[in-house]
């Protein structure tokens, strides 16, 4: 399994007629080209993952864990999203996620499976 990371764009993540902050799509893409991520740090665009009472769902994910983020609203955390891919692909063994994120970490109990 590869290193990914998850950033839903669907029904109500990203969708500001629901009053929901747009998610930075563009700014991810060109944040992964920038630094070359790909090769080390899969970024995957995907329609609704839920749940979506958390709105702005991203899912980090590597061959030991899955964590779950919610409620992403600001640059900030798009940004520490890329941080944390950067020290993955900098210490492929580090998976903690930046501290500016922690407080957007919850259990999802369903695993997604995502197929290339």
């Amino acid at each position: 399994m590869s290193k990914d990371v998850i950033v839903c764009n669907g029904c109500c993540c990203g969708n500001t007629g629901k009053g929901h902050p747009e998610v930075p799509i563009k700014f991810l893409t060109e944040e992964w080209n920038k630094y070359g991520l790909n090769e080390h740090v899969k970024l995957r665009i995907s329609k609704c993952l839920g749940p979506c009472s958390m709105h702005n769902v991203s899912i980090l994910r590597t061959e030991e864990s899955q964590q779950w983020l919610g409620n992403l609203s600001q640059k900030e955390h798009y940004e520490s999203i890329v941080e944390w891919a950067r020290n993955v692909a900098k210490n492929k063994n580090n998976y903690d996620i930046p501290n500016f994120l922690l407080s957007h970490k919850f259990e999802r109990f369903e695993e997604v499976v995502i197929r290339d």
